[in-house]
């Protein structure tokens, strides 16, 4: 189970970071991602990160950082300089090593981020 956290309404520019805890799985097997979906538009990779390396995708590439802690069992997304177009649902994802990002296998419930401009 992934519970997210850490939206809430931010003014362009600002900043916020989201929250990740996993329950129930053995996190550290797991490569950790976020992913966001605005109204209207389809679901998009954000972030992942898995045994020492991140990766992003090219609209937040410099303004998003993505971490975890394997002791706590949370994946973090620190968001800066955030745009009006970084509203969305932000969801947490986790799937197994080896695999990629079309095959997840946990979602967390979605946590709300609103930029305004």
């Amino acid at each position: 189970q992934l519970q997210a956290s850490g939206g809430g309404l931010v003014q362009a520019g600002g900043s916020l970071r989201l929250s990740c805890a996993a329950s129930g799985l053995s996190f550290s097997r797991y490569a950790m991602g976020w992913f966001r979906q605005a109204p209207g538009k389809e679901r998009e990779f954000v972030a992942g990160v898995n045994w020492g390396s991140s990766g992003y995708a090219d609209s937040v590439k410099g303004r998003f950082t993505i971490s975890r802690d394997n002791a706590k069992n949370t994946v973090y997304l620190q968001m800066n300089s955030l745009k009006p177009e970084d509203t969305a649902v932000y969801y947490c994802a986790a799937r197994m090593y080896g695999g990629n990002w079309s095959s997840v296998n946990y979602w967390g419930q979605g946590t709300l981020v609103t930029v305004s401009s």
